[in-house]
């Protein structure tokens, strides 16, 4: 499975961006997905989870009621749309594939990185 995210950009706080995975080699219907995010200096962290169904959903609490994520199994795409956006959110996000945790090791694949700027 090869990942490819896209979407990231330069945006001023408060303001919107979507994120978009996209999925190519096989479809990632089944999959769990998720999204990290790296900010320079720091670790790896968790953002948001959800199930193959697209039932259930897991978020870190830093980014509840900010950001959601949806797929559309039929485009094999996972979406991150990030509202409010904060400074603290300046960091590389990246997609993974075939899991469910919140901890990057839980996943199967990985996808570069999309650098995503909030200016104050």
């Amino acid at each position: 499975v090869q990942l490819q995210a896209s979407g990231g950009g330069l945006v001023q706080a408060g303001g919107s961006l979507r994120l978009s995975c996209a999925a190519s080699g096989r479809t990632v219907t089944n999959y769990g997905m998720g999204w990290f995010r790296q900010a320079p200096g720091k670790e790896r962290d968790f953002v948001v989870a959800i199930s193959g169904s697209g039932r259930s959903t897991n978020y870190a609490d830093s980014v509840k009621g900010r950001f959601t994520i949806s797929r559309a199994n039929a485009k094999n795409t996972v979406y991150l749309q990030m509202n409010s956006l904060k400074p603290e959110d300046t960091a590389v996000y990246y997609c993974a594939a075939a899991g469910y945790g919140s901890r990057w090791s839980d996943y199967n694949y990985w996808g570069q990185g999309t650098l995503v700027t909030v200016s104050s």
